[in-house]
């Protein structure tokens, strides 16, 4: 049976929800798709079409890759290497996670297993995808073994497996994609909200050439300010007030400064620093939706809201932006009725 695990934005809250401010996201109906099935071979074998990947792994060198990745965060960890040398091909993510999960549920297997993973979620833009890719296979495998696993063991593992791909993960991805529908988050504590209604449009703006975890790094030392940090958290609460009282008004202007902290920060390149301030000259608010980025012209998502949307398609097409349509997804990770 097929898995999806929905993706996710993040309205408010970017880099700040690690250090402690609060941040609001939401899961949205673009999806990781996985399947865990029986073959004959004594592997587990990893069918990634959307990355042309399928390779089978023994469990002994599923062992030996946790144990290298393990060791280079570590390194990472103690500054002796960067974040992307941790998981150094795009696939060994998915291998990884379901590398721990195995390893903690310890099944007795008879046969081999088939990890089969397509997306729709866009790579390295904000959405998600990591924590989608993440829960997709670990939710497979436990649907494929027949268990009952309880929350905590989802996103107790899947945190070690997305810090080795991010850094140092909030575990806010994971939550979202894990319950579905809008979460308020404030450190360890979630509040359920209402899925947002107003006109919501999504630009891809390509994938950025640093990724998340190296964007994270990189503005780590602005958020030795305090002050900064609480200026990050008075935006996502103004918003938030906003969302509950459907203040269009509100929600624009606690967008559009969630935007001017995020350039302060470094992570808005300067092309789509002139794209957002051209839909801010038409009525409306826009924001990067992920980490950003601190070199090139990519910045993966932005967030747009706006009741103009030929305006917004005029602007986007003069940049050579994709608009993606979105709606909330009020359903977490779950197998396809």
């Amino acid at each position: 049976m097929k898995v999806y695990a929905p993706g996710k934005l993040i309205l408010s809250g970017e880099h700040a929800v690690v250090y402690g401010a609060p941040a609001l996201a939401m899961a949205v109906n673009r999806y990781v798709m996985a399947e865990a099935l029986p073959q004959t071979l004594p592997l587990v074998s990893f069918d990634l079409s959307d990355l042309g990947i399928e390779q089978g792994v023994s469990l002994a060198g599923l062992h030996r890759l946790q144990s290298r990745i393990r060791l280079q965060y570590k390194k990472f960890i103690s500054g002796e290497c960067g974040i992307r040398e941790v998981l150094r091909k795009s696939h060994e993510l998915a291998q990884f996670a379901f590398g721990i999960f195995f390893e903690a549920i310890k099944p007795s297997l008879r046969h081999g297993v088939r990890i089969r993973l397509q997306s729709d979620i866009p790579v390295g833009c904000g959405m998600g995808s990591s924590a989608a890719t993440i829960l997709g296979v670990a939710y497979a495998l436990v649907n494929y073994l027949k268990l009952n696993v309880e929350p905590d063991f989802f996103l107790h593992l899947g945190l070690e497996a997305e810090n080795m791909q991010h850094g140092f993960s909030s575990g806010l991805d994971l939550r979202v994609c894990l319950q579905g529908g809008c979460l308020f988050m404030h450190n360890s504590a979630f509040q359920p909200r209402a899925v947002p209604q107003f006109p919501l449009y999504l630009v891809n703006t390509g994938m950025p050439e640093d990724s998340t975890g190296e964007c994270v790094s990189a503005v780590a030392k602005h958020f030795a300010d305090q002050a900064l940090i609480d200026a990050f958290s008075e935006v996502t609460i103004a918003l938030d007030g906003a969302l509950i009282e459907n203040n269009w008004h509100g929600c624009v202007a606690a967008v559009r400064a969630n935007h001017q902290l995020l350039t302060k920060i470094g992570v808005v390149p300067q092309k789509i620093l002139q794209f957002i301030t051209e839909i801010e000259a038409s009525a409306a608010a826009a924001k990067i939706c992920g980490a950003g980025a601190v070199r090139g012209e990519h910045a993966g998502i932005v967030m747009v809201l706006t009741h103009d949307v030929e305006a917004l398609t005029e602007i986007a097409a003069r940049y050579h932006y994709a608009l993606l349509p979105i709606v909330g997804e009020a359903q977490g990770v779950h197998v396809a009725a």
